[in-house]
């Protein structure tokens, strides 16, 4: 079993598109994609907009989804191609809580592609993709402290940088992918990937951060 995650700086830099595109490009791994979203006084980390993500009784859901109309990003991993999707919803800082369950997730798929940065506190996956976008200002506390952790880099190229204080010294040397929306994975990006998953551990499942 391979794991990959897929990480950002920001919202809206095409985390969700790559996902799905390597699940196109890729159908014989038979995925099973998860999109993770925190959330905190009722704003959403997709959005930054007010939404209805907050469980009211729980601090952390996950729902099977079932929906193939591609409205929703989980439904995108359904239409291309993902065997099948869960959509994880936690309180800001309490993702742990739902890892027992990610991890039985986990464990009853052939192979996993994950849309998260903040996973990596718990996760050792085969193989971990940042997403930057020079051109919006945001970068997210989670992408800073995994930079380190990532196996190549997807820049969106010919965008202006507006970042400020942030440092990239953590990918120096790091294989880097240039992109131009829409096209977010291109053959060079496949065959990385396809490429690094040519051998996976014999427990099947990555390691585990923070987990016995």
């Amino acid at each position: 079993m391979a794991i990959i995650v897929i990480g950002g700086h920001s919202r809206s830099v095409g985390k969700t598109s790559v996902v799905a595109g390597l699940i196109a490009a890729l159908p014989a791994y038979n995925w099973t994609a998860f999109k993770v979203t925190q959330y905190g006084h009722g704003i959403c980390s997709r959005s930054g907009q007010a939404c209805d993500c907050a469980v009211a009784d729980h601090s952390w859901a996950i729902s099977e989804e079932k929906d193939r109309s591609g409205e929703s990003d989980s439904s995108r991993f359904l239409v291309a191609g993902a065997t099948r999707a869960w959509w994880v919803r936690t309180e800001q800082g309490r993702l742990a809580e739902a890892m027992p369950t990610i991890l039985r997730r986990l464990r009853e798929s052939e192979n996993a592609i994950l849309e998260s940065n903040s996973l990596l506190k718990f996760l050792r996956p085969d193989l971990y993709i940042t997403v930057l976008d020079p051109a919006t200002a945001d970068f997210k506390k989670s992408a800073q402290e995994f930079l380190d952790r990532a196996d190549a880099v997807i820049v969106h190229e010919a965008a202006q940088i507006v970042w400020q204080g942030i440092s990239l010294k953590p990918v120096a040397g790091r294989l880097v992918f240039y992109i131009h929306p829409p096209e977010y994975v291109t053959p060079e990006i496949t065959q990385f990937v396809k490429s690094k998953l040519s051998y996976f551990p014999p427990m099947g499942i990555g390691n585990f951060e923070n987990f016995g």
